[in-house]
């Protein structure tokens, strides 16, 4: 199912656990919201390939991964990007598009490893933070 020009429903709920990955209409509902609200615009403004390493995980998928109990990838409202330059993708996100959180996730000062981002269709918080593992537990603070 094609989202939006760039962004399909397939690759927001891909996993490699083996373990069903099937969001409801709600979860869908809220993923339709996070590409048009958030991904394809990044997308059209960023120019290049972006590519979703996490998207919708259902609760065996979040659990068998280690993800957080209260993740927004479990509703639908959260994606983990990759893209050639991802502190661009980061400082995009952060100067010009609705978020509820976005994140630094690893890396070093020039580069995190992966971006964070979240979209709630009301309230969004705008909180952007890094993550930082620090003797071996992530570790997030206010950035």
């Amino acid at each position: 199912m094609q989202l939006s020009k760039n962004f399909t429903l397939q690759e927001l709920t891909i996993t490699n656990t083996h373990l069903p990955n099937l969001p409801t209409e709600a979860e869908i509902a809220r993923l339709q919201a996070l590409v048009t609200s958030v991904l394809q615009p990044l997308r059209n403004m960023y120019g290049h390939q972006i590519c979703v390493n996490s998207g919708f995980r259902s609760a065996a998928v979040n659990s068998a991964i280690g993800g957080a109990t209260n993740s927004q990838h479990c509703t639908g409202e959260a994606a983990d990007l990759d893209a050639a330059d991802n502190a661009a993708i980061f400082q995009l996100i952060r100067q010009h598009l609705p978020f509820d959180q976005l994140i630094w996730e690893g890396g070093d000062n020039h580069q995190p490893d992966w971006v964070h981002v979240s979209f709630r269709e009301a309230n969004n918080r705008k909180q952007v933070l890094r993550m930082k593992v620090v003797g071996g537990k992530k570790k997030y603070e206010s950035y």
